[in-house]
């Protein structure tokens, strides 16, 4: 974790979509917030993440319930962004990694976090 004196958001849970290595995770943490949900589908970064976080994150956010997600105050969400960037193809909604940005919409339409 980072070193910080002024825990600003203790109190607070939060959720990490598409948690990669966890880099969300030890922003929130180090502010004082906990995780209560994590989830990303590479299997060989699951590991990463466990071995760093002590929990296993859930895989493929497509296929799972939203109304099993825990409540929480923030969603942190670092979906893919290739089908945005200029650095990509930019076909948006036509990639399917574009679409990742619904499954976030599904999870903040049923679980209404204060922060997104």
């Amino acid at each position: 974790m980072v070193d910080i004196i002024e825990k600003t958001l203790e109190g607070m849970t939060f959720i990490d979509l598409f948690a990669g290595l966890g880099g969300f995770r030890i922003a929130l943490e180090s502010l004082g917030a906990k995780c209560v949900y994590s989830s990303e589908w590479d299997e060989p970064v699951q590991k990463v993440y466990q071995d760093n976080f002590g929990d296993l994150p859930e895989g493929d956010i497509t296929k799972v319930d939203e109304k099993l997600i825990p409540d929480h105050d923030i969603l942190c969400a670092g979906f893919p962004c290739q089908a945005f960037s200029i650095s990509g193809k930019q076909r948006g909604f036509e990639d399917s990694r574009g679409t990742l940005f619904f499954d976030v919409a599904r999870i903040v339409k049923e679980k209404r976090p204060n922060i997104l």
